[in-house]
């Protein structure tokens, strides 16, 4: 099969094509795969996309921003395999596909990461090592800037791996690691309500600050755990919202990710222009 956009010089070859409008293609995107190439509903691919494999599946509310390469050495293995979970941030990646890749929901690369499933160059009959192993980042993983995770790693739910990382051994979960190589720093533990109702009131007192910036003064309430925003509630326990949105609720849900609080519609993460 094939899906082809001259105007915007995109070309993508696989056995099955599965995109789930809508989703919003950026320009100069080459997808080259034997097998499955799927893409979720509510996703972006940005600019300047190369991508190579066997199978490449990417869920849905997928946000990329431009620049990705897929593939790299082994990319026409029949391990060459990429999964990406829903409600995933990737930006700049290299993601090398000897051996399966599979990233779950929730998951954040930022610029530069590299994520590696195979390491060789001087003579096994020398000595030198040879290895080839698939890589999993389980839901809610965020990786630093120019980090680096290599062949036969697992990275735990929840972790956070520091800016210029590079990741040898398996990560346990809700932590936090970096270096060269990296290593353990601290755990994340969970706080209690009447702190997290402190935060969210410091989120909204911060977030008014912008909205008055941008020019718009959105009627806000707090009865904990939900957040209403004129017409529109917002769970922050369950991240699941309600009722009717606009331009104002738009500006608050763009506010919020930044505190890592995402909510996903059919409308864009977008702020009010002052």
């Amino acid at each position: 099969m094939k899906y082809e956009n001259k105007k915007k010089n995109i070309f993508i070859s696989a056995k099955d094509i599965n995109i789930d409008e809508p989703v919003d293609f950026g320009r100069d995107i080459s997808v080259n795969v034997r097998g499955e190439f799927t893409i979720g509903k509510y996703s972006r691919l940005g600019d300047d996309i190369q991508i190579f494999g066997n199978n490449v599946i990417f869920g849905e509310h997928l946000y990329h921003s431009s620049g990705l390469r897929v593939g790299g050495g082994g990319r026409y293995h029949p391990n060459a395999n990429l999964k990406i979970g829903d409600r995933c941030t990737i930006h700049n990646n290299f993601i090398n596909v000897c051996e399966p890749v599979v990233i779950g929901n929730d998951v954040g690369l930022s610029h530069h990461v590299s994520i590696i499933t195979h390491g060789y160059w001087l003579s096994v009959l020398e000595g030198h090592p040879r290895t080839f192993a698939s890589v999993k980042l389980f839901d809610g993983v965020i990786v630093g800037y120019r980090s680096v995770i290599l062949m036969g790693v697992n990275i735990g739910k929840n972790v956070v791996v520091g800016a210029q990382s590079v990741v040898t051994k398996n990560l346990k979960e809700n932590c936090i690691f970096g270096g060269n190589p990296a290593k353990f720093i601290k755990e994340i533990k969970p706080i209690d309500k009447e702190t997290k109702i402190l935060k969210v009131k410091n989120i909204i007192s911060d977030y008014m600050k912008i909205a008055k910036y941008h020019g718009i003064n959105p009627s806000i309430k707090l009865e904990y755990p939900i957040i209403t925003v004129n017409n529109c509630k917002f769970d922050v326990e369950e991240l699941t919202y309600s009722g009717v949105e606009d331009v104002e609720t738009d500006d608050f849900r763009d506010y919020v990710r930044k505190c890592g609080l995402r909510y996903y519609s059919n409308r864009p993460f977008k702020s009010v222009v002052a």
